[in-house]
């Protein structure tokens, strides 16, 4: 589709597919160049529109990136609650592993959770960002009711700290793991500088088992991150 045959949508139904087609061009170029490096512009050309056009459906480009937030959660949560239910036997370290494995195979996600705080929730309404947090909200509380289900003697507090701790470490650690090429280039290089080189999977994996060991009395079930 390019800007000259673009037609505004007059139904809602046609509203809707629009959005889908803006979030999904806005989800594409996020994933090969990272959110930092796509403007409105970027997005309103990868759906044939004008940027103008564009701001009938999303107020900013920070409201597009905030929906897509939102829909991260909604797909992490289940693949995370999925896991979970099929460990038969779970400790911390093996509940650490699936929140460590399940987040690091989702580097677009990861990489909208580190802006979300720091950008995408200060240039939207009041509205989008009630809108959004009533998502994570009902997220996070099937994530600990599904930790507290594998680990019964957990605390709510300590598996609601869990979750925050593994959202903003998958957020951080991503955007350390991925920097540009020049400068990754200069890290394998010198090593002196070997410790920038972040593998988020087993990091994240042996901070949650910690954190998760920490918070069972009495509990030890081997080296973290086993």
């Amino acid at each position: 589709m390019t800007s000259t045959t673009f037609q505004r949508a007059r139904s809602a139904e046609a509203k809707r597919a629009r959005e889908a087609a803006i979030l999904d061009a806005a989800r594409h170029l996020a994933s090969e160049r990272g959110i930092r490096e796509i403007t409105l512009t970027d997005v309103a050309d990868a759906v044939g529109m004008h940027k103008s056009a564009l701001l009938r459906y999303f107020e900013t480009r920070e409201e597009i990136f905030l929906r897509l937030t939102a829909d991260g959660w909604r797909e992490w949560g289940p693949a995370l609650r999925a896991e979970l239910a099929r460990d038969d036997s779970p400790t911390p370290s093996s509940v650490a592993s699936a929140y460590a494995r399940t987040l690091a195979a989702r580097g677009p996600f990861c990489d909208l959770l580190a802006h979300a705080p720091l950008n995408l929730e200060r240039n939207v309404s009041v509205e989008a960002v009630r809108t959004f947090k009533l998502v994570t909200h009902d997220e996070l509380e099937q994530i600990v009711a599904a930790t507290r289900t594998a680990l019964p003697a957990l605390p709510e507090a300590a598996a609601t700290d869990v979750v925050a701790t593994a959202v903003a470490l998958a957020g951080a650690f991503w955007q350390i793991a991925t920097p540009g090429e020049e400068v990754l280039a200069l890290y394998r290089s010198d090593p002196r500088l070997g410790h920038a080189l972040v593998d988020v999977e087993p990091r994240l994996a042996g901070i949650l088992t910690r954190l998760l060991r920490g918070s069972l009395p009495g509990h030890d079930d081997g080296p973290a991150g086993g």
